[in-house]
């Protein structure tokens, strides 16, 4: 103890609106925040995804005034998803490796327009592109393979690279992938290019507007539990993470978010890397139900959902709220 009452009174520095911002220990600022985006095909789109209100997909024009958006509120880092059309998805996901599929066109036409006034975050996983909805390639009784699938995330992952992705971030839970695929940016001349690792990302009922948002939810056949993690589990997160570490990961992502605040915590604390929280579709889409049912405050359930994130040990956050959050700290 270091007092007591009336010697020492807690409410003390409480008492005033600027003595509570003297003695704030944790800062939240528009760069902690990355804004995950969607694109569509098309020239002029814009289209809302029913599930999560307030967020659509866009054509690459659209996206890349999303990324001037993001540059003006301050945000450092968009995150791309494709809505690859259903003609174009396969059961190996080959689309994955068109150097003129949606998301290499999308980087290209940021990186044109922003150049580096902002980095782009690339998705590696097969699901934006199969037919059947899974993250990697499959074998006749419909398990995901996962040596196969490592080297198809090498090839797509270098494809990105080459588009101009600042960060790969590879977020279907092969076994080995980091080491894969950090050899094959080495060897392929982008040293520079970083890895955001969805190193603890759990099989979670929190995903499901995301695969709306992507076209995938429908296709999805079983489930992702022989690869995504279980939920009753945090200790093999920390070996997922130490791996992932291992192999060439720059930083590290916990993926839902704020229902595994313990994990994020225990990874700052054991390793001290840079950790980021995926606020993921689900848990974007029950702040908006709230606000909607006159329950709750958007803005201040956002708020300290996001302070939460960064008192547990995120350096940063991806979240669909982004812009809106930028607004309300920057006043």
């Amino acid at each position: 103890m270091t007092g007591k009452y009336p010697n020492t009174r807690m409410r003390r520095t409480r008492a005033t609106t600027w003595s509570r911002a003297l003695h704030r220990e944790n800062l939240l600022t528009p760069t902690d925040l990355i804004w995950p985006l969607f694109v569509t095909e098309g020239s002029g789109v814009e289209d809302p995804v029913a599930s999560l209100p307030g967020v659509s997909r866009w054509s690459v024009d659209g996206i890349v005034a999303r990324a001037k958006e993001a540059v003006d509120l301050g945000i450092p880092v968009i995150a791309l998803f494709p809505n690859t059309p259903p003609e174009k998805r396969s059961d190996k996901g080959e689309e994955a490796h068109n150097p003129d599929n949606l998301m290499c066109r999308a980087i290209k036409a940021i990186k044109d327009a922003c150049g580096e006034e902002i980095g782009v975050l690339t998705d590696v996983a097969l699901d934006p592109y199969t037919s059947h909805g899974q993250d990697g390639l499959l074998n006749d009784a419909g398990y995901v393979l996962n040596d196969d699938t490592v080297a198809a995330l090498v090839d797509q992952a270098i494809n990105q690279a080459e588009a101009g992705a600042d960060i790969i971030a590879p977020s279907d839970m092969m076994d080995g992938r980091i080491h894969a695929i950090r050899m094959a940016l080495e060897m392929g001349r982008h040293p520079n290019v970083q890895i955001m690792s969805y190193a603890a990302k759990y099989a979670s009922a929190f995903y499901g507007p995301f695969r709306d948002a992507v076209g995938s939810g429908d296709l999805l056949k079983g489930d992702k539990k022989t690869y995504q993690m279980d939920p009753a589990n945090s200790d093999e997160a920390l070996r997922e993470v130490e791996l992932d570490i291992a192999e060439g990961a720059d930083s590290v992502m916990v993926k839902p978010g704020l229902a595994y605040l313990d994990i994020i915590y225990r990874v700052k604390q054991q390793f001290g890397v840079p950790v980021f929280a995926y606020q993921v579709s689900g848990e974007y889409a029950m702040i908006e139900a709230a606000e909607a049912a006159g329950i709750g405050d958007r803005n201040a359930l956002l708020m300290e959902k996001l302070i939460a994130f960064k008192r547990a040990g995120c350096s940063g956050v991806l979240t669909y709220h982004a812009p809106v959050a930028a607004r309300l700290l920057n006043g």
